[in-house]
């Protein structure tokens, strides 16, 4: 705490000037700032960040070397490399982005979905992981905006788009199970369910609210 002579006022954030009149403080006790140090958290995270892509490239040099003279016939570091990638955008992209939570939820699961399809290629391609992968990745996503809204309770109508473009990609996923390009029949009928359920439960509930966001978004 500081108090300045010219003012006659006690000043309680951590400064060196009056921010009434820029006199020099004369400091009478020590408190804490009253406000978090963000730039020095972020500086602490990004040197993490650094830290960690070291750490995975290294490793992930010592995997293919360990991959080639073991002489496999999978490419297994390949895995192991794409899993570590994904754990390095988890820490640049969720934790240190400043993007929104949906930007954030839906990068982070089409990357997953890339994933798994790369490990699917790797282990010689059996298709598992677009018959899983890709329903499994709508319904998080339905699953997520239903979080998103409940904590965003004011303003739920904004995920009305993402629902309606769920409600798209889970359509195309049945028709991918029609045209027998994924055969993960469940999957793809909870897939459907959920999307068309979570769309309709707000556009019902939501009522004039939700007839407005929709009117304005396609300016009915």
């Amino acid at each position: 705490m500081s108090r300045c002579r010219q003012c006659k006022i006690e000043i309680l954030d951590e400064t060196e000037r009056c921010p009434l009149c820029n006199s020099v403080l004369e400091p009478t006790i020590e408190v804490e700032n009253m406000y978090p140090n963000v730039r020095t958290m972020t500086r602490k995270l990004m040197l993490i960040s650094r830290i960690y892509l070291f750490c995975m490239i290294l490793s992930e040099a010592l995997l293919v070397y360990l991959n080639i003279i073991l002489e496999s016939q999978i490419w297994w570091c390949a895995i192991t490399g794409f899993g570590m990638l994904y754990g390095y955008l988890l820490i640049r992209f969720a934790i240190l982005g400043k993007s929104g939570y949906m930007s954030k939820m839906i990068v982070l699961i089409i990357n997953a979905i890339l994933l798994v399809v790369a490990i699917d290629f790797v282990l010689g391609y059996q298709g598992w992981s677009i018959n899983y992968a890709l329903p499994a990745g709508i319904i998080l996503m339905d699953a997520g905006i239903g979080v998103l809204m409940i904590i965003n309770r004011r303003n739920w109508q904004s995920y009305m788009m993402m629902q309606l473009f769920m409600v798209v990609c889970s359509i195309l996923s049945l028709v991918l199970y029609l045209m027998e390009i994924l055969t993960a029949q469940l999957l793809v009928l909870i897939a459907l369910a959920a999307s068309v359920f979570l769309f309709l439960g707000t556009l019902i509930i939501g009522d004039r609210r939700a007839r407005v966001e929709l009117k304005r978004r396609f300016h009915i």
